[in-house]
C-alpha cells in the first residue's frame, strides 16, 4: 500500500496562501506559550527570591502578568486570547498561588 499524499497546483495561490498562513498561526502559537511558560517559571521559581537577580525575575513576571492595557502583540492579555484562556481568572490563579506560597515561607 503506497502512502497518501495531498497534491496540489503549485500556482494556486489560496492554497499556499491557506497552508502558509496555518504555519504562521501554529508558529504563532508556539511563541505566545513559550513567552506565557517563561513567566510562568520565573513567576514561581522566584516567588520568594531573596537574591536581587531572582526578585527582578519574579517582578518584571508579575508585572506583565498583572498589565492589562498593553498594546504588545505578546502581552499577557493577548496571549491568553490566542490561546483561548480567560486572563483575569488565570492572574486570579497566580496571585492564589503567590500568596500561598509567601505565607509558607
Amino acid at each position: 500500500m503506497s502512502p497518501a499524499f495531498a497534491f496540489f497546483e503549485p500556482t494556486d495561490s489560496e492554497m499556499v496562501d491557506r497552508v502558509f498562513k496555518k504555519n504562521v498561526r501554529e508558529g504563532e502559537r508556539r511563541l505566545m506559550l513559550a513567552v506565557l511558560e517563561n513567566a510562568i517559571e520565573d513567576f514561581q521559581k522566584h516567588v520568594v527570591a531573596k537574591d536581587n537577580r531572582g526578585k527582578v525575575l519574579f517582578q518584571e513576571a508579575e508585572e506583565w502578568i498583572l498589565e492589562t492595557n498593553s498594546p504588545s502583540f505578546f502581552s499577557f492579555e493577548n496571549i491568553c486570547a490566542h490561546l483561548d484562556l480567560n486572563p483575569d481568572y488565570v492572574r486570579q490563579g497566580f496571585m492564589r498561588w503567590k500568596e500561598s506560597k509567601q505565607k509558607a515561607t
